[in-house]
C-alpha cells in the first residue's frame, strides 16, 4: 500500500522521536527491576568492599536490588569492558578506580575506551596512601629522604608494575628529581613483608595494608599521597607540602555506559550524594578506607577522572613502564 507523502512523513517523524519517548518513560520509572554493579576485582578487594556498601545504599533507598557483579581480571579491564558494550539503560553499572584510568596508557590494546564509554555517575571516596620508611633507614622527615636518596641508593617496594603505589614512587622520584629503584610484588602483603624485613627501603602503601604496622613503630610514615591530611593520620604531613604540586591519591566511583539517560545519572548521583551526607553510611565508607568521601555532581567525578588519566599518562609515559 501506497502512503500519501503527508501520512508518510507525519510516521516517520513519530517513528524517530518514540525511542526519545521511551528513554524518557524508562528514566522516569527507573529502577523498575535490579541493576547489576559491576566490580573487575575480586571479592573482598576495596573495590568491592566500597560497592557493596554503596549498593546496599542505593537498594534501600530506590527500592530494587543492586547486585554486586565481580567480573575479576585483566587489571580490571574484563569488568569494564563487559560494562561499556551493556545497553545505556541504568540496569548495569561500574564501580570505577585508578586501575582503570592507569589501564588507559598502560595497555597498548583495549576493547573499550574509558573516556569515550563510559559516562560518570559519582564520586564516592578518596584514599591516600602513604610513604612509609623500614626503621633503619635513617630519615624521620621527607627532606631528609630526598637528601638520602640523593646520596645513597634507595629502593621502593609496590604491588606490583602499574599499580597506584608503582606509579605513586615513579611520580615522587621525577617530581623530587631523586634515583629509585623500583621492586614490584605480587600484591601489598609480600611487598610488605620484604619492608619490615629490611629488604627493600621505602613503599608508597596503601593505608589499609600499612595502618598497623605504622601503629606497632614496624613502621615510620614520612608523609601522605594525597592532597589533604588523612584523617587516620593526621599528625602525617602531606607530600605535597615538601614536593609542591604532588599528588597521588585513590578514588572510587560509579560510572555507566556512555548514552545513559541524563535523567538515570542524575537520579543515581543524587541518591549516592545524599549517602556521602548520612553519617552511618560516611563512617562505614571512611572506616573501611580510612579515606574521606567525594561528593559532588557527575561533570566534576568526570573531570577528576579524566585529570587523573592524563596524570598517570604522563607518568607511564616519562617513565617507559611496560606492562608484563
Amino acid at each position: 500500500m501506497k502512503l500519501p507523502r503527508r501520512q508518510f512523513l507525519h510516521l516517520a517523524a513519530g517513528a524517530a522521536v518514540s525511542p526519545a519517548i521511551s528513554r524518557l518513560a524508562s528514566a522516569q520509572a527507573y529502577p523498575a527491576r535490579p541493576v547489576r554493579l559491576v566490580v573487575g576485582f575480586a571479592a573482598g578487594s576495596s573495590t568491592d568492599i566500597l560497592a557493596r556498601l554503596i549498593g546496599q545504599w542505593l537498594s534501600e533507598r530506590l527500592g530494587q536490588q543492586f547486585l554486586v557483579d565481580n567480573r575479576p581480571g585483566a587489571s580490571g579491564n574484563l569488568g569494564a569492558e563487559s560494562v561499556a558494550k551493556a545497553s545505556p539503560d541504568g540496569y548495569t553499572l561500574l564501580m570505577v578506580a585508578p586501575p582503570y584510568a592507569i589501564n588507559a596508557t598502560f595497555y597498548d590494546k583495549l576493547n573499550y575506551n574509558f573516556i569515550r564509554d563510559f559516562a560518570p555517575v559519582a564520586g564516592v571516596v578518596r584514599v591516600s596512601n602513604v610513604l612509609v620508611v623500614n626503621p633503619s633507614v635513617p630519615v624521620k622527615s621527607v627532606p631528609e629522604l630526598i637528601e638520602f636518596a640523593r646520596a645513597n641508593p634507595v629502593s621502593f617496594a609496590s604491588a606490583g608494575i602499574g599499580t597506584v603505589s608503582h606509579l605513586a614512587g615513579e611520580l615522587f622520584k621525577g617530581m623530587a628529581r631523586i634515583n629509585m629503584v623500583h621492586v614490584a610484588y605480587r600484591g601489598d602483603g609480600p611487598a610488605m613483608t620484604d619492608l619490615i624485613g629490611g629488604h627493600v627501603q621505602i613503599a608508597f602503601a596503601t593505608m589499609t595494608t600499612s595502618i598497623e604496622y605504622i601503629r606497632s613503630g614496624k613502621l615510620r610514615p614520612l608523609g601522605v599521597t594525597a592532597g589533604t591530611v588523612s584523617p587516620t593520620l593526621p599528625e602525617v604531613p602531606t607530600l605535597g607540602a615538601f614536593v609542591p604540586g604532588y599528588e597521588a591519591s585513590s578514588w572510587f566511583g560509579v560510572a555507566a555506559p556512555n548514552g545513559t539517560p541524563a535523567a538515570i545519572v542524575g537520579a543515581l548521583n543524587k541518591e549516592i550524594n545524599d549517602g556521602l551526607a548520612d553519617a552511618r553510611l560516611t563512617e562505614r565508607l571512611t572506616a573501611s578506607m580510612g579515606g574521606t568521601v567525594l561528593s559532588g555532581s557527575a561533570a566534576y567525578f568526570g573531570k577528576l577522572v579524566a585529570e587523573e588519566t592524563e596524570k598517570w599518562r604522563k607518568v607511564i609515559r616519562a617513565a617507559n613502564i611496560k606492562a608484563e
